[in-house]
């Protein structure tokens, strides 16, 4: 059950974001944003601790703010194998300065999300 109910936080936040970050889009269907957070979840879930590990000596040389470099990786990843659901427009740089915003509204938007909601730790 707390699976399903994360899922759902992360495809309202996902939601938030598109509504938030102008070149963020995913595709206008209820089970585009469960897909694509299933698979934001999996990416946090395997991809996110060995690129956390791998980039330890940047992340202490910035004094942690490399995360949200590693965060809106994170997310181009999950554009990247979300395929049509989901879109990031623009050229790296633009899509890494997007996904950087994208990955901060998602992260705020799912933390109010989870503390509106009952049950939800």
């Amino acid at each position: 059950m707390k699976i399903i109910l994360r899922v759902l936080v992360t495809a309202a936040a996902f939601w938030v974001a598109t509504r938030v970050v102008p070149g963020i889009h995913v595709e206008a269907s209820i089970g585009s944003f469960l897909v694509v957070a299933v698979i934001f979840g999996i990416v946090n879930a395997v991809v996110r601790p060995v690129a956390k590990l791998l980039s330890l000596p940047v992340r202490i040389f910035t004094l942690g703010l490399f995360t949200f470099v590693i965060n809106a990786l994170m997310l181009m990843l999950t554009d990247w194998l979300a395929g049509a659901a989901m879109s990031i427009e623009g050229g790296f740089l633009t899509q890494l300065f997007r996904a950087l915003v994208g990955s901060i509204v998602i992260s705020v938007a799912s933390t109010l999300i989870a503390w509106i909601i009952p049950g939800e730790d």
